[in-house]
């Protein structure tokens, strides 16, 4: 394909089809191309950026030798997939990347026809992609399916369950391993990519397939000496043991950047025409980008920054974070009590663990991307006497449901639950969103559900989690800063299921289970302004509810409004039952209850998603109004 010298190469790909027409040797040419402008688009964005960096040879390599979308790519988790994202038709709009309306951050089936899978949590990449090949192989139709699965997401044990049964259906499927930490096995330099090309070659195969149906008519014990004997020369030369065991045939390890030992190991395996193939490459995680390259955490996750310095365009604070708040009043408590531990699923940072790790870096524990693992893990330290703490986040806990309810709650172990990014994260979008965790554990018996207002109340429950020992416990809080108020020196122990009451009126009754509340006083001034003198409380509890209470907002008001930042089944629906049971909306009680949508609601900033929602003061009074039946324009009151 000829270009004018002065014409970018990445300007001439409007699609992978453009890509596969390029010479292998204007490929390097390319590679370059596509990472300049990736660091371009994210210093523009923000987003992930160290992980797209580390994968940019690779995905040029996929896309080069594989008929895509025909043949299906599927990136797991998706932090890499900005590279394949550019080069798949959405370049232009690629800076508006995470925004409203813009482009997802991950891979989206609705996004594009090149996302055959969406994905933002990990380790799920095999299992879809073996479900495709066992598709097409149903429908007799003649496609590669490829999977591309960091080694961090490798540390998930659904990522073995997934190959030892791609391994036992004997189905045609790669997977590629990105090893750009973890280097199971580094690569060896050139004879490491020409061991990996030969054993990856027909020749090779056929002769292995050969051997392996001679050596199944022999006696056992010769069978089985002459499948360790093939299994050690190869296993001498190129290791993957443990992926042979697991059925696959396994190529490398390979240099992961370059594109001379990717091209043609890619397509051995693409023309094998044998069982599941593990491609290893050895990548480097914000490669190619020297300030990337030089940060510890290899610009995993970026704000705008510049590209020249790497200088990250970080607002002020204006007050800590929720998670800073947990991990300093975690440690506040385990200065007290040598009993308390804390464990994460991989995410150290992101939770706040790394600063108590600092402390107490021997009840630290991150068990890696291993949420059922996590929480059972804290049931067995709960059984003998310690307390752990299992700081994950709202949305990766749903990962270890079964756990929580056969291995916790059953036994009623006191396990605490220190559930973060509860509610909408803004740019995430609703793959991270904390919706569900309040309805599935608030419908469990047995089980202590708090939810902080503020980061003061997050210092108490975290006191009142350290103290309970009763079951399991559990408390939420959002992502991002707190609202700037004083912090106590200590969290004092809260009575459980008891709220508390922050104002006080006779018409409108405001209950707040969370950071709504914020909203709940917001809306309750301009309620007033209508003559309509409201009460605001603060739930605290989920579950147990703090009935008193509820039964004094009940007969006291006109008017009870729920507020929170969960799904339906959640704090609301459990005070409704409430108020059914005991008959205290028979007496004319308007009781509403505002929650989240019934719906995935996409990426945006945290303020325009909670207004789309109508969970913020503008939203509270308007449902007030509808709930008394009248016209909030024309309800008069003192405002012109």
């Amino acid at each position: 394909m000829s270009n004018s010298p002065h014409t970018p190469l990445l300007d001439t790909i409007g699609s992978p089809a453009d890509l596969r027409k390029l010479d292998d040797r204007e490929l390097p040419q390319l590679a370059d191309e596509l990472r300049a402008e990736l660091v371009d688009i994210v210093s523009q964005t923000g987003g992930h950026l160290g992980a797209g960096l580390g994968v940019v040879e690779l995905t040029v390599a996929l896309h080069h030798v594989f008929d895509t979308p025909r043949d299906r790519l599927i990136w797991d988790v998706g932090h890499q997939s900005y590279p394949h994202k550019i080069l798949t038709g959405r370049r232009g709009a690629m800076r508006t990347l995470r925004q409203q309306d813009g482009l997802s951050g991950f891979t989206k089936r609705a996004e594009s026809e090149f996302d055959p899978f969406g994905a933002a949590h990990s380790s799920t990449s095999i299992s879809a992609g073996l479900g495709m090949a066992v598709a097409g192989e149903l429908a007799g139709e003649d496609r590669h399916v490829v999977a591309v699965i960091g080694d961090g997401a490798m540390s998930a044990g659904m990522a073995y369950e997934a190959m030892n049964n791609a391994g036992a259906l004997d189905a045609r499927l790669i997977v590629v391993l990105n090893d750009n930490d973890m280097s199971i096995a580094p690569p060896t330099g050139a004879m490491s990519a020409y061991l990996a090309r030969l054993v990856s070659g027909k020749t090779y195969l056929s002769i292995r397939e050969t051997a392996k149906q001679l050596a199944g008519h022999l006696p056992k014990f010769l069978h089985e000496k002459a499948k360790k004997t093939e299994e050690y020369a190869r296993g001498f030369w190129t290791g993957g043991t443990l992926f042979e065991e697991l059925g696959f045939y396994y190529l490398g390890p390979i240099d992961g950047h370059n594109l001379e030992h990717l091209l043609p190991v890619l397509r051995n395996a693409r023309d094998a025409g044998v069982g599941p193939i593990l491609v290893h490459a050895i990548t480097r995680k914000g490669k190619g980008y020297p300030p990337a390259e030089e940060a510890n955490d290899k610009y995993h996750g970026v704000s705008k920054f510049d590209v020249i310095t790497g200088a990250q365009a970080k607002p002020a604070a204006n007050a800590p974070s929720y998670t800073r708040v947990f991990a300093q009043a975690l440690t506040q408590e385990a200065r007290a009590d040598d009993r308390i531990v804390a464990v994460t699923a991989a995410m150290p940072s992101g939770t706040g663990l790394d600063l108590f790790g600092k402390e107490f870096p021997g009840r630290t524990f991150d068990v890696g991307i291993a949420e059922q693992h996590a929480v059972t893990f804290c049931g067995g330290l709960a059984s003998e006497g310690y307390k752990p703490f299992a700081a994950i986040y709202s949305t990766f806990l749903q990962r270890a449901y079964d756990q929580i309810v056969h291995d916790i709650s059953i036994q009623q172990l006191p396990v605490r639950f220190a559930i973060d990014r509860a509610g909408f994260v803004g740019a995430d979008g609703p793959t991270h969103a904390g919706s569900f965790d309040v309805a599935y554990l608030g419908c469990l018996p047995g089980f202590t559900v708090m939810a902080a207002a503020d980061e003061a109340e997050l210092v108490h429950m975290v006191a009142t989690a350290a103290a309970y020992d009763e079951g399991p416990i559990s408390f939420r809080y959002p992502r991002g800063e707190g609202v700037g108020i004083e912090l106590p020196e200590r969290g004092d122990v809260l009575e459980i299921g008891k709220g508390r009451v922050l104002r006080e009126g006779s018409k409108i009754a405001l209950l707040s289970f969370g950071t709504r509340l914020g909203e709940c006083l917001a809306a309750a001034e301009e309620l007033d302004t209508y003559g309509l003198s409201t009460t605001v409380a603060d739930a605290r509890f989920a579950k147990p509810l703090d009935e008193e209470l509820i039964g004094r907002l009940a007969r006291g008001h006109e008017a009870l409004i729920t507020v929170e930042e969960g799904a339906v089944g959640g704090f609301g629906s459990h005070v409704g039952q409430f108020l059914g049971e005991r008959g205290l909306a028979d007496g004319g009680l308007k009781f509403r209850s505002m929650f989240l949508p019934d719906t995935y609601v996409d990426q945006a900033s945290p303020g325009a998603m909670y207004a789309g929602a109508g969970l913020d003061a503008k939203g509270i009074v308007a449902t007030v109004f509808a709930a008394l039946g009248r016209d909030h324009v024309s309800s008069g009151g003192l405002r012109a």
